[in-house]
């Protein structure tokens, strides 16, 4: 069985940037993962990712912030999302110049 979409949205913030959520249901756990969910969320601004959730089998749950990566407690999708919205207000109000 292969992994199923869940959800795939694209929400226009402004002319210059959209955020992007993308979310799969997996048959079975990823390898070092205890759930069965892929997912891959951006933040793009004029053209350039500035902010990344995704998870890879391999480098498990992670973040992609400022040029670099950290690691990321995933819990569920729903507090993913929420992350990743409290990031993008942080973006929004600390690098709107950049």
């Amino acid at each position: 069985m292969k992994a199923t979409l869940i959800s795939r949205t694209r929400i226009v913030i402004a002319t210059d940037r959209f955020a992007e959520m993308v979310l799969w249901r997996l048959p079975v756990a990823m390898q070092g993962s205890a759930y069965h969910f892929k997912y891959r969320l951006a933040f793009v601004v004029r053209g350039k990712c500035v902010l990344r959730y995704d998870n890879e089998s391999g480098k498990g749950d992670h973040r992609h912030w400022r040029g670099k990566q950290y690691d990321y407690a995933f819990s569920t999708p729903e507090q993913l999302v929420a992350d990743f919205q409290h990031d993008i207000a942080r973006w929004n109000d600390e690098d709107r110049r950049s």
